[in-house]
């Protein structure tokens, strides 16, 4: 790698599925030799994307490692290795290895140089405000993110040996003792918020195919499941024409769908013909009830929320995330003056939560936030048939999961259909408007106990003459 050109370099980067970078090293003349030479500045400098610092770190650091060998981890572990018995016999090598890791990890770690302002107020010995702690949180996961080489998936005694190294050295942050839970958690959080946008990182879209969407099911399962007779062999016999009347089986779509759908870098334009392709077919199982997990399962792009959006917009001819936003922008502060909500538990928990923060988006974020939540009190329906909130979801009908409203580093919005995890929102405008068509697209009958609910909100939605309004 040190004698590569600089086209070598960026044909390197494609195979790695980082074309996307390729501009960017061929304009900045990156050899292999500068390649090697690259540190975490340079590195945020030349690339934009989070994962794709992440990646191109940990290439590198594998390359490096691979080229100085085992020899390296076996000199700094001399010390270990009397203490393990026969670690380096079969099956112990590899947690042998391992565990040298750690420790060599353990040893070498020490906290990273804090902003000029998080320093002073640290050496005064004064408790952080909230936004004091998020830049104290954000500065700690990304030099944990360079000790890992890259990583986003620390494991709990890494999260320990930072926490402790934190409180270790600056103890008036362990606020009554209970200090080193709540910034475990906080860590925690943002490793996660980090992870969560990320599309084109290996490690991350396997451990979301692992725990996220698809939780219950491995990547294996999915692909070793058996056709079902009936619908396969309907698509197989229908043809479909592509742009320049390109005539091809609907099984090649289907399969090309779910394989672009295991890709870290997705060609999202023929994604959207594809699915525009197989509409036919996707509506007629649909109306004649098919499974959902069929239907999710030859068309896994559904549990997009752009894919799911589009769907609606195809039925209605209505954007459905643009008008969710502005019903929200506009009813928010009606709703939290009713009468109705004011003794509800999320109006409390959010005047609550409203003492703590002075920043207007974070006031807006949690109003709007508490405003969703609270519409199906407003009505009198049934709110378990709408969102549970820090709760197990219980209904088969489309639901939401909401963890963690009002923290604005840790919250989070699933929608659940039939009790399985359909898809995972950024936000509550979000989720409202992908519950809201799910009902929709999946054809599934509203629930007498929410109706007035989402009465309101299609009329609203699609601009009714007479739509419903407050009570």
């Amino acid at each position: 790698m040190e004698n590569w050109s600089v086209d070598q370099v960026c044909s390197w980067l494609r195979q790695r599925n980082l074309g996307e970078l390729v501009p960017k090293f061929r304009e900045e003349e990156v050899s292999g030799a500068a390649l090697l030479a690259l540190n975490d500045r340079m590195v945020q400098q030349l690339v934009k994307k989070i994962g794709h610092q992440a990646v191109l770190m940990d290439l590198i650091h594998k390359y490096q490692q691979q080229k100085s060998g085992p020899e390296s981890l076996l000199c700094c572990c001399e010390t270990v290795l009397p203490k393990l018995p026969e670690v380096t016999s079969g099956k112990n090598l590899k947690s042998f290895f391992a565990r040298c890791q750690m420790l060599q990890w353990t040893s070498s770690y020490a906290l990273p140089d804090f902003p000029y302002d998080v320093k002073c107020l640290l050496a005064e010995k004064k408790c952080p405000d909230h936004s004091m702690r998020i830049r104290i949180i954000e500065f700690l996961q990304a030099d944990m993110t360079k000790y890992l080489e890259g990583s986003l998936y620390p494991n709990s005694q890494q999260y320990n040996i930072v926490v402790n190294a934190l409180l270790q050295t600056y103890p008036f942050l362990n606020e009554d003792g209970n200090g080193f839970l709540l910034w475990k958690r906080a860590l925690k959080d943002r490793f996660k918020y980090v992870r969560r946008p990320i599309e084109d990182d290996e490690q991350v879209l396997r451990n979301k195919c692992k725990f996220g969407h698809r939780r219950g099911q491995t990547r294996k399962s999915s692909f070793a499941e058996s056709k079902p007779e009936d619908f396969q062999v309907q698509a197989e016999e229908e043809l479909v024409h592509l742009e320049g009347n390109l005539v091809q089986p609907m099984d090649v779509h289907i399969r090309w769908l779910k394989q672009e759908y295991m890709k870290t870098q997705r060609n999202w334009k023929e994604v959207d013909n594809r699915m525009n392709a197989t509409t036919q077919v996707r509506r007629k199982m649909i109306s004649e009830k098919a499974p959902l997990k069929e239907i999710l399962r030859l068309f896994p792009f559904l549990r997009c929320p752009y894919q799911l959006f589009r769907e609606f917009q195809l039925l209605t001819h209505t954007d459905i995330y643009k008008r969710t936003a502005e019903i929200l922008e506009s009813y928010s502060e009606n709703i939290l003056s009713l009468y109705a909500v004011r003794n509800n538990p999320i109006n409390v928990l959010l005047q609550e939560n409203l003492k703590g923060h002075t920043e207007e988006d974070v006031l807006k974020y949690m109003k709007t936030t508490a405003a969703c939540l609270l519409l199906p009190d407003v009505f009198g329906d049934d709110s378990s048939l709408f969102a549970a909130v820090n709760k197990e979801v219980q209904v088969a009908t489309p639901v939401l999961e909401v963890k963690n409203p009002f923290d604005v580093n840790s919250c989070e919005f699933t929608l659940y259909v039939e009790r399985e995890e359909l898809t995972q929102l950024d936000d509550c405008t979000m989720a409202l408007a992908a519950l809201v068509a799910a009902f929709r697209v999946f054809t599934i009958p509203c629930p007498r106990r929410i109706r007035r609910t989402l009465s309101f909100l299609e009329s609203l939605v699609f601009q009714e003459r007479s739509p419903a309004s407050l009570p």
